[in-house]
Formats: structure tokens, C-alpha cells, sequence
């Protein structure tokens, strides 16, 4: 009897996903384990696996918005018959009708694949985030040299292709220009949802911030000692800034919350978000238990997260749990910023660009790197003194990192 392959729940919430492209054929072989399709969730953008081995037998749901536990296709042996699938409807569906919007959802022919980027079954090695920026750019992916792990295309060797030109690129140069004057539309993904959604939520929450400036001489310093002791594991400042986080955190439980409308929720650990502006959109991949990890190890996993988050290849696990945020502009040489709250935790702190500025010390004045912390807390869980300690705890660690490590 043929397998049911159903859309699955890849996070807590998830009620229903998008299926962007099928990664198979219908008549192919499928090995348990293969990529069968792609899925955009209001958090991640990630391969499905396939839960049988066999014959892709049929393709109940070819594209677009699918509940979960949908039947979307069948595995089975070659010739097997299939029962017949309903094909799904979203509440949405008739209103995306009505405002003429499925004429936008035709997508372009899959591009023609070349012997040097395919796989051994046929298909261009790429991640999902490449096949769909190529798909979104006009480029083919057959046109582009993948520079990740076994000759696979990646975004980055997307936007190369697109900026350097490639043969793809240049075919899209030939093109008739588009007009002054038109707007170019941008269909809203299920991650940009969320994330409208998400801060118009936050922007209800009654809240304050709290600013101070830190002098970063021994951060600066202690990064450089353990780089030089460690060049494979290339420590950074957002290291050290999580983990001086997380251990004030636990030191001011009162800041690792989250409010209720029936309790304040104080929690046991600090897992502490890493805002990143992946090619998706602004995504938070969490570090969990940070008080508990070093900063090598602190290193390794944010390392991670970031890579995974900048190929769309964020598990759901990866974003959930978090009690804390921090959002770093500091590389773009933001001085100062007010970052806005991520629900439901009860804290967020903006970090800007360290800085050369004169400063007092000792009685006379000097030059040293600062920069300038600002947080901001949900007033109906955090009152002003306790936020007010967190943050000079957070301080006193970064100018003298060894009381926190």
C-alpha cells in the first residue's frame, strides 16, 4: 500500500506551511531521508525529507499553503495505485483570488540543469535560499559554480552570479528596461508576515529603555589573547556579549522573564537570541543555557546558528525558547539605536559601534573604545530599579569581563 506523505509540524504554533517547489519528480525514485520538497513556514525555509523509500507515485499538492497533517503525496512501488486527494483550501485562498493575486504566483520554468552542478540523481545541487533567490532574480542555476559543500550552489554564489554577471545575468540585461516611474511588487513571504506581525505586537507593549556606555579595552583585549590562542574557533565580541548577558540575567531573574496575563514567568536559564539579517528576512536563532556554556563553546554554536540562518537552514528548534535578545548594529557603525521588544520576552538590548571617544579616567582624560548599551524592557514585567541594576551589571562585566567568566 502507497505511503501518505503529510505536511508536518516543524515547530509548536505551526498550523499550516507553504510548499514552494518539489525537489522530485513524480515517477523518480526516493531514498528515506532524500530532500522531497521545500516548505516556508512563518520561521524557517527548509528541505522536507522523505519517511519512505519507493517511487513518488503522485503529487497531491504542487505548490501553495497547506495545513498541517495534508496529504501532499505518495510514495509507494512503481505502478501502485494512489486514492485521490482533495486538494486543500485555505480561508485565504477565494480573497488572494478576488484582489487578482494569483496571477503574480506563476513562477518561471525551472531552469535547465548543467552536468557540473547536479547531483547523482540529475538535480542541481543548491540550497533552498538559493533556488529561490535565483528564482525570484531571473537566474539559472545551471549558469552559476557552486562554491559550498560538494560543488553545491549557495545565496552567496547567487549573488555573486548576479553582480559579476553571469551568462544568466547578462541574458536579463538584454531585456527591455522597466519603465520610471513602475513599482515593482514584492510578494509578502509567510517569515515577513511574522515578522509585521510580531512588531505590531510588540509595539502595543508598554515599554522603557535604559542606555550606558561600557569601556571595551579588556573585551577587545580578551578576544584578541583568544583568538591568538585558538585560531579555529574565531571568538567575537557578540561571544562575549552573551555571555556576560546570560550570566546578568541570572543574576536579575527578574529580567529572564516573560509576562502572562495570569503570572510573570521567571526563567530557569538564559537562552539568549542572536538577532541576524539573513537573505529571508530578520530571523532570531537562539543560544540555549549560555550561562552554563564558555565562550569557545559559545563561539561553535553561534557560529552555527548564523551559518544555518544565513542558508535558510534554520530548524524550528533553532528559534524557539529564547528569554532574551540581542541585536548588534555595531558593524555598520551605528553609534546608538532603540531596538524593539521581541515578545514575549521582557528584555532586548542594542548594542551600537565601538568607538574611540575621550573619556575620564582617574581624575584626568583618555581615549578609550566604548560603546553604548541601550535596553529595553516590558514595564508590565520589569520595573525601572531592577532593569536599572541589570544594566550596570552588564556594564561592570564587559569593563571587567572576569567577573563574569
Amino acid at each position: 500500500m502507497a505511503t501518505e506523505v503529510i505536511l508536518p509540524r516543524l515547530g509548536q504554533g505551526m498550523e499550516s506551511g507553504t510548499i514552494v517547489r518539489w525537489l522530485k519528480s513524480e515517477g523518480e525514485p526516493v531514498q528515506k531521508g532524500e530532500p522531497l520538497f521545500e516548505l516556508d513556514t512563518d520561521k524557517v525555509t527548509q528541505e522536507v525529507e522523505a519517511e519512505a523509500a519507493g517511487v513518488l507515485l503522485k503529487i497531491a499538492v504542487a505548490e501553495g499553503e497547506v495545513p498541517v497533517g495534508q496529504t501532499v503525496a505518495f510514495i509507494g512501488a512503481e505502478g501502485e495505485d494512489v486514492p485521490e486527494v482533495a486538494a486543500p483550501s485555505p480561508p485565504d485562498a477565494r480573497n488572494r483570488l478576488l484582489q487578482g493575486e494569483a496571477e503574480h504566483r506563476t513562477e518561471p520554468a525551472p531552469a535547465p540543469e548543467s552536468a557540473a552542478a547536479q547531483a547523482s540523481n540529475g538535480r542541481i545541487k543548491a540550497s533552498p535560499l538559493a533556488r529561490r533567490m535565483a528564482r525570484e532574480r531571473g537566474i539559472e542555476l545551471s549558469g552559476i559554480r557552486g562554491t559550498g559543500p560538494d560543488g553545491r550552489i549557495v545565496a552567496e554564489d547567487v549573488e555573486r552570479a548576479e553582480a559579476g554577471g553571469s551568462v544568466a545575468a547578462s541574458n536579463r540585461l538584454l531585456q527591455a528596461p522597466t519603465a520610471a516611474g513602475d513599482v515593482e511588487r514584492v510578494p509578502l513571504t509567510s517569515i515577513r508576515k511574522t515578522i509585521a506581525r510580531r512588531l505590531t505586537e510588540a509595539w502595543q507593549i508598554p515599554v522603557f529603555q535604559l542606555q550606558a556606555s561600557a569601556d571595551m579595552t579588556r573585551v577587545d583585549a580578551l578576544v584578541a589573547r583568544l583568538r591568538e590562542r585558538d585560531p579555529e574557533i574565531r571568538v567575537t565580541v557578540t561571544d562575549v556579549l552573551t555571555k556576560v548577558c546570560a550570566q546578568a540575567l541570572m543574576r536579575h531573574r527578574e529580567v529572564n522573564a516573560e509576562f502572562t496575563e495570569e503570572a510573570i514567568l521567571l526563567h530557569p536559564s538564559a537562552n539568549v537570541g542572536l538577532a541576524v539579517a539573513a537573505p529571508q528576512g530578520l530571523v532570531v536563532p537562539v543560544i540555549r543555557s549560555a550561562e552554563r556554556l564558555s565562550l569557545t563553546e559559545i563561539a561553535g554554536v553561534r557560529a552555527g546558528l548564523v551559518g544555518r540562518a544565513r542558508e535558510a537552514k534554520l530548524r524550528a528548534e533553532d528559534l524557539e525558547g529564547g528569554t532574551f535578545t540581542i541585536s548588534n548594529l555595531g558593524m555598520y557603525a551605528v553609534e546608538r539605536f532603540t531596538a524593539v521588544l521581541n515578545p514575549p520576552q521582557a528584555a532586548i538590548v542594542a548594542v551600537g559601534a565601538t568607538e574611540e571617544r575621550v573619556v575620564p579616567v582617574g581624575g584626568e582624560t583618555a581615549v578609550r573604545p566604548m560603546v553604548t548599551l541601550t535596553v529595553t524592557f516590558d514595564h508590565r514585567a520589569v520595573d525601572g530599579a531592577p532593569a536599572a541594576a541589570f544594566l550596570q551589571t552588564l556594564k561592570e562585566s564587559l569593563e571587567d569581563p572576569g567577573l563574569a567568566l
